[in-house]
């Protein structure tokens, strides 16, 4: 153990705690920073009997962390060497070293902030940036800033970009171990040969793996993105290899056993080689003895916020060079290896750098309700590594407040504070805690199982939509031989877990709805959202709640129903293919959904008719679940329906006077030159007057001024300057005038309106008026040159152009021929640099 690279920089880390509070530790995969550490930190004086508590990302390693350094002090785990996962933990009061994932150990910060009983927090494998292991950094940093100034901090990796850490960190030294690593021998896969599909990966994976176990000696560790790919590889090589008794094939991923994780991780008994099936679980945090050969698939499952289904969902994706480096490392531990990478060369060279952060990825919604749990509404009073992107914090946070766990404030609620010791996505936690009020508790676990893991059913039967079928195998009223038995156990496992939480809660508030609706009403709660009505057409098309529309890419039962509710959507545009459902009836929806159930007058412009039509409503969000016609309409609904009138036709059907366009179009143009001229545009106050912000904010500057109008003719009454004008300040106005004016005078005395419609703004003139005038008009405090259109005494235009000076000098003398010859009674003088402009004949002028 002594030897480990690690070693070689421990000196200067504890002398590094010993004075700063704050430290990075860089670190390869294999240097042994993982069960070193901690140990090496037990003596430190700064710990007086406190804790260190180590955040691991994933639940094996963080088991494993634990065996490795208990065995090393020659104890069991639970002594001074404890852990705690989900729903497991082994510690005592001796425990001085807890290793822990992410989810605890945020929990422990929310149960008390300022770690009382610990000295120092570990965070191992940063260079994952899971979303939780941000969440808790900025936590430990604001509870270090507010509440314990002496708690420490030590963030390690093998690679992440150090310096930004240590600069989040207070400037923290950094510390940087280079680690031990025998060469690897990198080959790739001629093109041809790469997968196209990923259903030929299996395949493929099975045939290299037993080619390298052929050719060279050691064991091997291959790569796979998921559990589905590892168990068909297994299968596989069990008929291929199963028989050869030096080999032994060990699957090793989150879910398994925790014996069958020993068995995988554990070095291979004499005269035996071993095959490691693993996804990338061990990337980097866990360490398995007498590997030499790696196979790498190029792919990983990470979690992406998926909008179809409002909730995080694991997604297979092309890992990033970094990723391929940690698992080509893998081989070279102990001795030079060899790793054969199934992508082409070119492919290497198009891979991201490096892994992108969960938290510019991720449904924010859980750790908003974290941060209102913490006190904090709004996320950038935490430091961060990246910033939460504002967008998806907004929508995360308008969704738990229509969840009921944040107030219209952004605090939490007491149901919020129920939803997150369940531990899960607040939808699902929202819907358990619904379910207690019915006595569904049952169906509702099992629902929020099913809906956290992949799909049960397998092959055809993966095409019925109805999730009620599912759930009629998970409770046992209905056998399905293609659902996948494994994955049923792993639900009702969890759905026991949450039930023996729910169990304290208050029961049966009101009465449970028919057996048929169950499923769609425990849907609803978690997707008031995609509660869907059809639209009655040949195309199974329905319209959701929140407006989207949707529909069944092939005929099923579904399909038929009045209403439903979707828990899963395959595409983002405004007609999604529908992927799981639930039936639920219309009296279903008003005696359980009530609260969103608005009863309205609506008004709408009919333009074949030409007149407003009026109704009363009964809606669900956008859906319309009643409607029967309205006696009167109210002054107010007519104004509304005009509006609506407005919108159906554009803005054309306002009467549009040469002042109100002229301030329009004066507006947008310095709108247009923000670009070019910040320095004096970016001082106003401009609202935006597009056509479409225009429509779109109607109701802020039309709607006041549409009272007692009831027809589209009344439009022609209103004053759309002086409307307009109201809509600016009067310093802005003077600003207007200034910057963009109406008007230019030019030498004859004439005041002519600049055409801003036009780019650039126009100003047409009579040739005859700009005499004496040797440079051209400008706007922008004299910046922007018009485009002056010279015109004939007809007005009809001689010249276009933006250099008057050169337009005298080299061009004026040609068209004064001609003009001469067309326009005899006007004056054409040989030097219009010095003539008197004009706008009369000269007879008039003589008089």
């Amino acid at each position: 153990m002594s030897d480990l690279p690690i070693y070689e920089v421990l000196p200067a880390l504890l002398d590094t705690l010993n004075i700063h509070n704050n430290a990075v530790l860089q670190a390869p995969p294999g240097a042994g920073k993982t069960t070193a550490v901690p140990l090496a930190l037990l003596e430190s004086p700064w710990l007086a009997e406190r804790k260190i508590i180590m955040l691991e990302p994933r639940r094996l390693a963080a088991r494993s962390a634990a065996a490795r350094m208990a065995e090393l002090l020659g104890e069991p785990v639970g002594r001074t060497v404890g852990y705690q996962i989900r729903a497991e933990r082994k510690s005592s009061r001796d425990t001085r070293i807890l290793v822990v994932t992410e989810g605890i150990l945020t929990r422990l910060l929310q149960s008390d902030p300022e770690l009382a009983d610990t000295a120092l927090v570990i965070f191992d494998e940063f260079h994952e940036r899971n979303l939780q292991g941000d969440l808790a950094l900025a936590l430990c940093l604001q509870s270090q800033e507010v509440l314990r100034e002496d708690l420490k901090l030590l963030v390690m990796s093998a690679t992440l970009d150090a310096e930004a850490v240590a600069g989040l960190l207070d400037n923290a030294p950094v510390i940087t171990s280079e680690g031990r690593a025998y060469p690897v021998e990198v080959e790739y896969l001629p093109h041809p040969e790469v997968p196209n599909a990923p259903r030929q990966l299996p395949s493929l994976m099975s045939r290299k793996i037993r080619e390298l176990i052929e050719q060279h000696d050691g064991s091997l560790l291959a790569f796979l993105p998921g559990v589905g790919e590892i168990r068909q590889v297994e299968s596989d090589l069990r008929e291929s290899l199963g028989k050869r008794p030096d080999i032994l094939i060990a699957p090793l991923y989150g879910d398994l056993k925790k014996e069958q994780q020993d068995a995988a991780i554990a070095p291979c008994p004499q005269g035996r080689r071993k095959i490691v099936l693993a996804t990338n679980v061990a990337e980097t945090s866990l360490t398995i003895e007498g590997i030499r050969l790696v196979v790498d698939s190029g792919l990983m499952r990470e979690s992406r916020f998926d909008p179809n289904t409002g909730m995080n969902r694991l997604v297979t994706t092309q890992i990033s060079q970094a990723s391929a480096t940690q698992r080509t490392g893998r081989a070279g531990r102990l001795s030079a290896g060899h790793c054969l990478r199934l992508w082409s060369e070119s492919t290497q060279r198009g891979m991201a750098k490096k892994n992108s952060p969960e938290i510019l990825l991720s449904d924010l919604a859980p750790v908003m309700l974290e941060l209102a749990k913490w006190g904090v509404s709004d996320a950038r009073e935490l430091r961060w590594l990246d910033l939460p992107p504002p967008g998806p914090t907004a929508q995360a946070q308008e969704l738990l407040i229509e969840l009921g766990a944040l107030d219209r404030e952004l605090r939490i609620t007491g149901h919020g504070e129920k939803m997150l010791s369940l531990g899960t996505h607040p939808r699902l936690a929202h819907m358990m805690l619904k379910s207690v009020e019915l006595g569904l508790e049952e169906p509702a676990t099992l629902l929020a199982a099913l809906l956290s893991e992949r799909d049960i059913f397998r092959g055809e039967q993966r095409w019925d939509r109805d999730i009620h079928k599912r759930m009629e195998v998970l409770n046992g009223t209905s056998r399905n031989s293609s659902a996948d038995f494994a994955a049923i156990q792993r639900i009702r496992q969890q759905a026991a877990s949450w039930r023996a939480q729910l169990a304290g809660n208050a029961h049966r508030a009101t009465q449970a709805p028919d057996p048929y609706d169950t499923t769609g009403v425990l849907l609803g709660f978690a997707y008031p959202d995609r509660i869907a009505k059809s639209r009655r057409d040949r195309e199974r098309r329905f319209l959701l709640s929140n407006g989207r529309g949707a529909h069944f890419s092939h005929d099923d039962e579904l399909a038929l129903q009045g209403y439903i509710v979707i828990a899963d959507l395959d595409g983002q545009g405004r007609d999604a293919r529908i992927q799981l459902a639930a039936r639920i009836s219309s009296e279903a929806l008003y005696e359980y959904f009530a609260e969103l159930v608005e009863t309205d007058e609506f008004v709408r412009w009919d333009n074949s008719t030409g007149r407003a039509i009026a109704s009363i409503q009964t809606r669900l969000g956008k859906l319309v679940m009643e409607e029967k016609p309205a006696q009167d309409i109210s002054p107010a609904l007519l104004s509304r329906a005009l509006l609506d009138a407005i919108r159906q036709i554009g803005l054309r059907a306002l009467s549009w006077s040469n002042e109100a366009e002229c301030i329009l179009e004066r507006v947008r143009f310095l709108h247009s030159q923000r670009e070019h001229f910040g320095d004096l545009v970016d001082t106003l106050a401009l609202p935006d007057w597009s056509d479409t912000a225009l429509l779109e904010t109607m109701d802020e500057w039309l709607l006041p001024h549409l009272s007692g109008f009831s027809k589209l003719d009344h439009l022609k009454q209103l004053d759309l300057k002086n409307i307009l004008q109201s809509q600016l300040e009067w310093s802005t106005q003077q600003r207007i005038d200034e910057l963009a004016p109406s008007h230019v005078a030019v030498p004859s005395g004439s005041r002519i309106a600049i055409q801003y419609r036009e780019t650039p703004p126009v100003l047409a003139v009579r040739l005859q008026e700009m005499f004496g005038l040797a440079q051209t008009p400008a706007i922008l405090h004299g910046r922007y040159p018009l485009m002056i259109h010279l015109l004939s005494p007809a007005h009809r235009p001689v010249q276009v152009t933006r250099d008057l000076a050169s337009f005298w000098r080299n061009t004026y003398q040609e068209v004064k021929k001609e003009l001469r010859i067309k326009y005899q009674k006007h004056f054409w003088p040989d030097d219009p640099t010095t003539a008197q402009a004009t706008n009369k004949t000269k007879k008039r002028m003589d008089h």
